[in-house]
C-alpha cells in the first residue's frame, strides 16, 4: 500500500465518524466505507462503462433542471456539467470502484457517483478535492434526488446502451446463418426427431429455420428494451417527489432525453415505480430465451458435425484449435460449447433476476443493485458469445454433401413421402425391405415397379421444397 504524508491526504466525516483519504482521491468517505463493506463480486462499477454514463446523464440532466427552476446556481451547474461530459466521454472510469453487488438499493453507487462528480467539479472551479462547502456530493449533486430514482432511472438507461452491441451482434449472426442457408440450398439430407431418421429436408432449410428462430428473438429483446424507456425519476425516495421543486420531474426527464438521445417518458404511477421491476424481469425473460435458443442451435451444431468419420460429419465446422492434450488429431467443437456455456450463464441470471424482483418490500425493492449486474453481465456475455459464433464458427461451416446424400440414400426417409403416391401398406413395404437388405430405397421402389427413377427424383426434390431442376438422375 503506497503510504502518504499529511499533506497528501484529507480527512472526510460522515454520521459514523471520519476517514483519511488521498487529497487527490475522486472519491470520498461514502465510496470508501462501501469498497469496505462490499468485498464481493470483485466486479466494479466502474466494469460497465455503459452504467457510468448512464449515471452521469442522469445528474447532469437533475443539474440542468435544478438550475431552470432555480435551486442550483449557475458556477455550480457549469462544474456538474463539465465533471458529467467527462464521465460520459469516457473518462475517470476508474474511479467507480465500489462492488456492483451491494446492499443498500444502489445507495452505494449513487454516492460513488455523487463524490467523484462533486470532486471533478471542484477541479473546474479551481478547489481542492473535498472541498465540499464549495460543491457537495448530496447538497448540490445528488440536488432534488434519491437513490431510489436516481438508481433505477440510471439502470435501465445502461441496459438500453449495453444492448446495443448485443443487438448488433446478433443481426450478424442472423446474417451469416442466412448466408450459409443459400450456399446449401441444394443440399438434400435427413431431417431427424428423436434423433431418429425422418424425413428428407436440405441442409439450406436447416440453417434458414436457425435464423428465422433468431430473427424471433431480436424481436423479443427489442420488446423488452422499449418498456425500460419509461422512469421514475423525480419520484426520490419513494415515489412522492419529496425534496423536488414544483415542475421538476418533468423537466428532468426532458433534459435526460436530450443528453441521452433516448425517448424517456415518465411512469403513470411513481410510487409503483419505485419498487417494480416488471420491465426488468422482461427484459431478463427475453435474455433468457435467447440463451435457450442459441444453446439449442449449437447443440444442433454438435450434432451435425460429430464424427467426423463415426459420427453424423453433414457439415464441417473450423478448425481453431486442437481439442486433446492425449489424442492427436482430435478437433472439438470448442466455440458452440462456449457459447452453451454462456447460455447456462445467462439462465442462471435470469432465477436470480426473478427472485431479487420478488424480493421487493413495501416501497422499494433493494435487491435491485443484483439485478443490474445479472442483466449487464447478461447483455454482456450474450454479445461477446454471438461475435465469436459468428466469426470462429458460423461464418465457415463447410457443407459435406456426399456424406449428406449417402446418409439420406440409406434411410428410409423417402417412405413418407412416397405415401400418397404408392400408399402406406407399400411404402411401409419398402421401408422393410430396405433395412432388412441394407439396399438403397430407391433401386426397391424402382425395381418394384412403383415409381421411376425420374419420378423418385422429383418426389425427392418436391419432399426437400426445392425447385424442379429437371430430371435429376439419382
Amino acid at each position: 500500500m503506497t503510504m502518504h504524508s499529511s499533506a497528501e491526504l484529507r480527512t472526510e466525516r460522515d454520521m459514523l465518524g471520519a476517514r483519511t483519504l488521498p487529497a487527490e482521491s475522486l472519491f470520498g468517505i461514502h465510496t470508501q466505507r462501501a469498497v469496505e463493506n462490499f468485498p464481493i463480486s470483485g466486479i466494479r462499477v466502474g466494469d460497465f462503462p455503459d452504467l457510468v454514463r448512464a449515471l452521469a446523464m442522469v445528474k447532469l440532466a437533475a443539474a440542468r433542471a435544478n438550475h431552470d427552476l432555480g435551486v442550483l446556481e449557475a458556477d455550480k451547474l457549469d462544474a456538474i456539467e463539465g465533471a458529467c461530459r467527462l464521465l460520459i466521454g469516457g473518462q475517470h472510469h476508474d474511479a467507480f470502484v465500489v462492488d456492483m453487488i451491494q446492499g443498500g438499493a444502489g445507495t452505494s453507487t449513487n454516492m460513488n457517483a455523487n463524490e467523484v462528480i462533486a470532486n471533478l467539479g471542484l477541479d473546474r472551479l479551481g478547489r481542492a478535492r473535498g472541498d465540499y462547502a464549495a460543491l457537495h456530493p448530496n447538497d448540490h449533486v445528488n440536488r432534488s434526488q434519491s437513490t431510489n430514482d436516481v438508481y433505477p432511472t440510471a439502470l435501465r438507461l445502461a441496459l438500453i446502451l449495453a444492448a446495443n452491441p448485443l443487438k448488433s451482434e446478433l443481426d450478424r449472426l442472423i446474417s451469416a446463418l442466412r448466408d450459409r442457408a443459400t450456399a446449401f440450398s441444394t443440399v438434400l439430407k435427413l431431417g431427424r426427431t428423436q434423433l431418429q431418421d425422418a424425413v428428407p429436408m436440405s441442409l439450406g432449410a436447416e440453417f434458414s429455420a436457425f435464423a428465422t428462430g433468431l430473427e424471433q428473438e431480436a424481436r423479443q429483446v427489442s420488446a423488452a428494451l422499449e418498456e425500460l424507456h419509461v422512469v421514475n425519476l423525480g419520484g426520490t425516495a419513494i415515489g412522492t417527489g419529496i425534496n423536488t421543486p414544483a415542475g421538476y420531474s418533468p423537466a428532468a426527464i426532458s433534459h435526460l432525453a436530450a443528453i441521452s438521445g433516448l425517448p424517456v417518458t415518465a411512469a403513470a404511477d411513481f410510487i409503483d415505480a419505485s419498487s417494480d421491476m416488471g420491465a426488468l424481469v422482461s427484459l431478463s425473460g427475453a435474455l433468457r430465451r435467447l440463451a435457450v435458443r442459441l444453446s439449442k442451435m449449437c447443440n444442433d451444431l454438435r450434432l451435425l458435425s460429430s464424427g467426423p468419420r463415426a459420427g453424423i460429419g453433414e457439415i464441417e465446422l473450423p478448425a481453431v484449435q486442437a481439442g486433446s492434450s492425449i489424442m492427436p488429431g482430435k478437433v472439438n467443437p470448442v466455440i458452440p460449447e462456449v457459447v452453451s456455456q454462456i447460455a447456462y450463464r445467462v439462465i442462471g441470471h435470469d432465477v436470480t433476476v426473478s427472485f431479487a424482483a420478488e424480493a421487493g418490500q413495501l416501497q422499494l425493492n433493494a435487491m435491485e443493485p443484483v439485478i443490474g449486474h445479472s442483466l449487464l453481465d447478461a447483455l454482456k456475455l450474450l454479445a461477446a458469445g454471438m461475435r465469436t459464433l459468428t466469426d470462429q464458427c458460423v461464418s465457415g461451416i463447410k457443407a459435406r454433401p456426399e456424406r449428406c446424400r449417402a446418409l439420406l440414400d440409406a434411410s428410409t426417409a423417402m417412405c413418407t413421402p412416397m405415401v400418397p403416391v404408392i400408399g402406406y401398406e407399400r411404402a411401409a413395404e419398402l421401408a422393410g425391405a430396405t433395412l432388412a437388405q441394407g439396399r438403397a430405397l430407391a433401386d426397391l421402389a424402382v425395381e418394384a415397379g412403383y415409381l421411376s427413377v425420374e419420378d423418385f427424383s422429383a418426389l425427392e426434390r418436391a419432399a426437400c421444397a426445392l425447385p424442379d431442376a429437371g430430371k435429376a438422375s439419382l
